[in-house]
């Protein structure tokens, strides 16, 4: 696939940033757009908000990545994949958008988080791997117990959006394999824009159409999905996973952050602390996973395995 000009013009731009700081990036940007979707959320609800995000994002990277249909029918069983992928993110950002309604946008992105650790943590066989399992159990604990209430609602949806997000993980680490650049993730994200028409025109109806609504809704596309695929996938080509690991563990922190300053949610210090604790056993079943490989293998193109890091780059 020839990459087209708009797709290298982004990579030079991202190219003169040092790694760490479009991992951090990503990460804000991500949660940025998390906490600045909800202004909208009276006109249109938040399954209209997922649906117009989707949408725009979707359209963007087709048009920075061009997918071709040769891709989808040269590859075994590449439709199938994208559809996978696709419909996974469509319950991921509906579940993870309606959650933030009910909890803090902290408390969300903690839970959510627990997805992709438990895939960290999966087929461990060592003792020291249940550390971090631990820690992360003590810090759920002090999220929900920690004196903001929690409303179920929020902490089912949350979950719900974990168990999309762990699914996700697994299914596109094939689609990051398989498909050149981002075809893959392009054509997927598209098609969760279709799967959640449906409902986010139900609950938006003609004021999806509403030019502040449309602004926000580029600007949490651009902010979210755009900017921190391109940045973690340049990242990725420079750094390890173990480091790219590490420092994606600041996710839920952003997220409590950015719902402090942007949507004024509080929470209390415990909460705060079962946030931290969350994060820290992320980064110690990163560190603690990274020596489970022999360093030896490599991909066909020569490249350390990446490619499963390479489909956690799109979040939220």
């Amino acid at each position: 696939m020839h990459d087209s000009r708009a797709t290298r013009g982004l990579a030079a731009t991202v190219g003169r940033i040092p790694a760490p700081g479009l991992v951090l990036g990503g990460v804000c940007g991500i949660q940025f757009g998390a906490a600045f979707s909800p202004q909208v959320y009276p006109q249109v609800g938040a399954a209209g908000v997922v649906f117009l995000r989707l949408l725009v994002a979707g359209v963007l990277l087709c048009l920075l990545w061009r997918p071709r249909r040769r891709s989808l029918t040269s590859v075994k069983d590449a439709r199938v994949t994208v559809v996978g992928a696709g419909a996974l993110l469509a319950g991921h950002h509906l579940a993870f958008y309606e959650a933030v309604k009910y909890i803090p946008l902290g408390a969300v992105a903690t839970i959510e988080f627990l997805g992709p650790f438990a895939i960290a943590l999966a087929g461990s066989r060592r003792a020291a791997d249940l550390l971090p399992a631990c820690l992360a159990a003590g810090g759920v604990l002090l999220l929900g117990g920690g004196g903001v209430p929690l409303d179920p609602a929020g902490l089912a949806l949350a979950a719900a959006a974990a168990c999309c997000w762990a699914g996700y993980i697994l299914v596109s680490a094939r689609m990051a394999r398989t498909l050149s650049g981002g075809q893959g993730l392009a054509l997927a994200i598209l098609w969760a824009a279709l799967l959640s028409a449906p409902y986010g025109i139900a609950q938006g109806g003609s004021a999806l159409l509403d030019p502040h609504v449309l602004w926000v809704a580029a600007v949490v596309a651009v902010a979210s999905s755009v900017l921190p695929y391109s940045c973690n996938l340049e990242a990725l080509r420079r750094i390890p996973p173990r480091v790219f690991g590490v420092l994606t563990s600041l996710e839920p922190a952003a997220g409590a952050l950015f719902g402090l300053l942007i949507l004024g949610q509080m929470l209390a210090w415990p909460q705060w602390l079962g946030i931290a604790a969350v994060a820290c056993a992320s980064v110690a079943a990163t560190l603690l996973g990274s020596g489970k490989r022999p360093r030896s293998r490599v991909t066909a193109k020569g490249d350390p395995e990446h490619e499963p890091q390479k489909s956690i780059a799109l979040k939220n």
